[in-house]
């Protein structure tokens, strides 16, 4: 960082005030509280936390995390009413992990532009409670008095499962599409899938120390890797080689927000310099959303962009940063930003405690993780990074926080770059309908019922020509999903195999081994 003179105060964004909140951790019906109830509340703690109450008339803006449990249909005008302020903006993102990051570097842009004074940011979801009121029969708006008119249950829609492509081949949910980059990405590293499993436990029960320490921790229990490694009837295998403990855990009731200011504004409104934390800026990336569209299983072009810019702009090497939060919805998307930093396989890429074990309240996890970041900042840490991921790696965000200003000011770039192509991408289609097919298997994953034994497979495979060959096989086929399985021990990833179709008009693959 060159020298230069300080930037305008008014023109440079500080985090001034942050509050979370866990509630209603043993699902009772009482406790059952609306997500915009949930929000309020965050809100208040984070004008407490900043500790000067009259700057809350000063928030010009207010941006909302999508909420996914309980459907609003301007969530921050609601909220706006119940803080009685009056902002000139209000905003909602879409779906998707990486908002959270994504809409603190607008913010802090907006302020670093003159376009904006104060924002305060939120989210907030309820899904434990929901699930346990409808499991009792009890409707949320009706019985239990949240809000309805403008809001009501989610709305479902269809194409935010992925491409007909994906769909087509069962690849619908984040439990099915994570393992295919988990398994491509140890193939990839040489490891066996013992050793990747243990680096993945490991992992986690690391993360679960640190959610230990997190009032607002969803589950703070510590667990050991052992724990999190067994499969038996309280961790029961997922999609391979995923079990429950390292899958994120959406059910939860949980609720954040942050006051971003300039800092003039903040000193004019005589908030203590010690709740300052400045704002440097991040990057932004996007990815096809179409998985079966990207070259390589083992990386995520988004993502890599996204921190080799991010710390570019803040002229930063990994080896700088005093404080690190990854978005970890499960085990290979912190792998894979250890890889791109070039960090040892043993360090902890949290503060906040992962989302399997603080908790995964959907979209808005990682507006917890810049909570987190900004108390470690606050107790003397000096730069700090916030990595969020959305979609199915698809969408990637990071940002950079300091205990004091960056030289240059705000130094981010908010809006998203592409780093979608064609290059590379092997052509997609369907097997031969003529007799099995060979070809050798370039991810794989199986999924497991609820009774501990396969169920399903899901294959992307490239055929003699090259072409990718993908699908799903039919439910119950357990043959098939045995040659597809790291049960034995064995890697399947470069296994060669036969695929045919399942029967005319099914749309489903049978899979046997190669001759």
């Amino acid at each position: 960082m060159g020298e230069c003179s300080m930037p305008d105060e008014s023109r440079l964004p500080v985090l001034i005030g942050v509050g979370q909140l866990r509630n209603n951790p043993e699902r009772t019906h009482d406790a059952a509280r609306e997500p915009l109830e949930l929000a309020e509340e965050a809100a208040r703690r984070a004008v407490k936390d900043a500790g000067v109450d009259a700057l809350l008339n000063s928030v010009d803006t207010i941006t909302a995390v999508k909420t996914s449990s309980w459907a609003y249909d301007d969530l921050p005008s609601l909220l706006a009413g119940r803080l009685g302020i009056s902002p000139t903006r209000t905003s909602t993102t879409t779906v998707g992990g990486h908002w959270p990051a994504a809409i603190l570097d607008a913010a802090a842009a907006e302020i670093a532009a003159g376009a904006s004074r104060a924002a305060l940011l939120v989210g907030a979801e309820a899904q434990a409670s929901v699930s346990a009121l409808l499991k009792a029969g009890v409707d949320p708006g009706r019985d239990h008095g949240w809000t309805t008119a403008p809001g009501g249950p989610p709305a479902f829609d269809p194409d935010d499962l992925g491409s007909p492509a994906m769909q087509a081949a069962g690849l619908i949910m984040p439990t099915r599409v994570y393992p295919l980059f988990e398994n491509r990405l140890r193939h990839a590293l040489g490891q066996r899938p013992e050793e990747a499993t243990a680096w993945s436990a490991r992992l986690y029960a690391a993360f679960s120390e640190v959610a230990s320490g997190n009032p607002a921790a969803w589950t703070p229990t510590p667990r050991t890797a052992e724990e999190i490694a067994t499969v038996g009837p309280g961790n029961r295998m997922v999609c391979e080689p995923y079990p429950l403990a390292m899958n994120a855990m959406p059910h939860v009731d949980q609720a954040v927000a942050v006051l971003v200011t300039s800092v003039a504004l903040a000193r004019e409104h005589g908030v203590d310099e010690d709740r300052l934390v400045y704002v440097w800026g991040g990057a932004g990336a996007s990815d096809s959303p179409d998985v079966l569209s990207r070259p390589d299983f083992a990386r995520s072009a988004a993502l890599e962009s996204v921190l080799r810019r991010c710390l570019d702009r803040g002229g930063l090497d990994a080896t700088e940063l005093d404080v690190l939060d990854v978005y970890s919805c499960f085990p290979v998307v912190p792998k894979l930003v250890i890889r791109q930093l070039g960090l040892a396989d043993d360090v902890v890429p949290t503060v906040t405690g992962g989302h399997s074990s603080f908790g995964g309240p959907l979209s808005s996890y990682s507006l917890h993780a810049v909570v987190s970041v900004v108390e470690r900042l606050r107790e003397g840490a000096t730069v700090g990074l916030v990595h969020a991921n959305g979609g199915y790696l698809t969408d990637q965000h990071a940002v950079l926080l300091g205990r004091g200003p960056h030289a240059d000011g705000y130094v981010g770039e908010p809006e998203p770059v592409s780093t979608a192509t064609r290059e590379d991408v092997p052509a997609l289609r369907e097997p031969s309908d003529d007799a099995a097919e060979p070809a050798v298997v370039e991810t794989a994953t199986v999924e497991y019922g609820r009774d501990g034994t396969p169920s399903q497979a899901f294959l992307v495979a490239r055929a003699q020509d090259g072409a990718r060959l993908c699908g799903q096989t039919r439910p119950g086929d357990t043959a098939s999903a045995r040659v597809l399985s790291l049960a034995s021990g064995s890697e399947v990833v470069g296994r060669r195999v036969r695929i045919s179709r399942a029967g005319p008009d099914q749309g489903f693959l049978s899979v046997d081994t190669a001759d």
